[in-house]
């Protein structure tokens, strides 16, 4: 089953904790300190893989996590770096916060975006040595890692759409002119989801999309086809595919356009043509007085018998000339720049002593205080030093 959004929830990995140790050999009883930093934490990435056509990855698995940055040791060894995650989607996915606030858009293959970063790892105790401190007791421990609840929603880039009413014969116009195989029935709304196809020339290839047939109202969430009107926001050619035999084609235009426009995203303006499908149904094929600067053809054909198919397949590459359009050349950037949300906890560090825990910075909340020591593996029972004072944690 085709699907076009999932909701993930990221955490990024926590980095590891520098390192207490002194250095210790035989014949130097009281070296001095020498503990690593830690690792960072792996990042969650997302990655356009034009091999994708849909979410459905994200059907079963919605939790991902990266791996915790190694801890420091003696010697000045440093910690590994987390084992990132990279997550691959489709080619026009669209990553939305917790504040449906648009964080990333993925328009171009092998797009990347990070959307959740590693913690930042504890530094060793041998960095806080100083001239008149040369055994520092204490190192820090790593930050924890972002995390984030996401919506991932996929708008298909295509260089044409069928559209039109449902059973106006979009799907069998596909099958004609494409590689792609859709369901092909005599009854409306018999596709339910999307396809795509490609329609191959000597020097080319063009991406059309089938979308699902469109009633009165779809713009405000009427019938099936109202959750795929995103997917037309990228297509360079809207192609309205009309039934002949079901009644006057100048009123059915009319009204496919008007969902178009109540939607909005620039598809008023869209570049147009037109298919009068199933001519073979009448003597001959009914005249379309529409005077609209946007329709650049009409197509009059048969996808029963192919009659005018190829004629109207050679146009598509006219249609569509090979630079990308410009309508939407903000929308096909490769990203849009990830700006996390700083974390309060910022302003504050957990430094690991010989004795438990001591913060240093900012005093923090008690409820800050609690969570970021339970992060960093306190347990009942050890001593935690604020601002001076030794407390007992619970």
């Amino acid at each position: 089953m085709f699907q076009d959004r999932a909701r993930i929830h990221v955490q990024a990995g926590r980095g590891g904790d520098g390192a207490l140790s002194f250095r210790r050999e035989k014949h130097v009883p009281k070296g001095g300190p020498d503990g690593g930093d830690g690792g960072p934490g792996g990042d969650v990435v997302l990655v356009a893989d034009p091999d994708l056509r849909d979410l459905s990855a994200f059907r079963s698995r919605r939790r991902f996590a990266a791996g915790k940055g190694g801890s420091g040791g003696g010697s000045g060894r440093h910690g590994a770096t987390g084992d990132p995650v990279e997550l691959r989607v489709p080619v026009g996915t669209q990553v939305l916060d917790e504040d449906d606030l648009l964080v990333a858009d993925l328009a171009g293959p092998g797009a990347r975006v990070v959307v959740a970063r590693g913690g930042a790892g504890g530094r060793g105790n041998k960095r806080f040595a100083t001239p008149t401190r040369q055994t520092p007791r204490f190192a820090e421990t790593g930050l924890p890692g972002e995390r984030a609840e996401l919506e991932l929603r996929l708008k298909l880039l295509a260089d044409a759409a069928l559209v039109g009413l449902p059973n106006a014969g979009k799907s069998s116009l596909l099958a004609r002119i494409s590689n792609a195989k859709p369901k092909v029935a005599d009854y409306p709304f018999t596709t339910l989801q999307p396809v795509l196809g490609t329609v191959d020339s000597d020097e080319r290839q063009l991406v059309v999309a089938d979308v699902p047939g469109l009633i009165e109202g779809a713009s405000e969430g009427v019938g099936l086809g109202h959750e795929f009107l995103a997917h037309l926001e990228r297509a360079r050619l809207l192609v309205h595919v009309i039934d002949v035999s079901d009644g006057d084609p100048a009123e059915r235009f009319a009204a496919i356009d008007h969902e178009l426009a109540e939607y909005g995203a620039g598809l008023a303006d869209r570049p147009q043509a037109v298919v009068l499908n199933k001519i073979d149904l009448l003597p001959e094929p009914p005249p379309f007085d529409v005077e609209d600067e946007r329709i650049r053809r009409v197509f009059a054909l048969s996808c029963a018998t192919g009659e005018g198919v190829e004629r109207f397949r050679r146009a598509l590459f006219e249609l569509c000339p090979p630079e990308p359009a410009a309508h939407d050349s903000e929308g096909l950037a490769d990203f849009l720049v990830y700006r996390p949300r700083p974390d309060p906890r910022r302003g504050f560090r957990i430094l690991r002593t010989d004795r438990g825990y001591r913060v240093s910075g900012r005093t923090p909340s008690e409820e800050e205080l609690e969570a970021a020591l339970r992060e960093a593996g306190a347990k009942t029972g050890d001593e935690v030093e604020v601002e001076g004072e030794v407390l007992e944690f619970q």
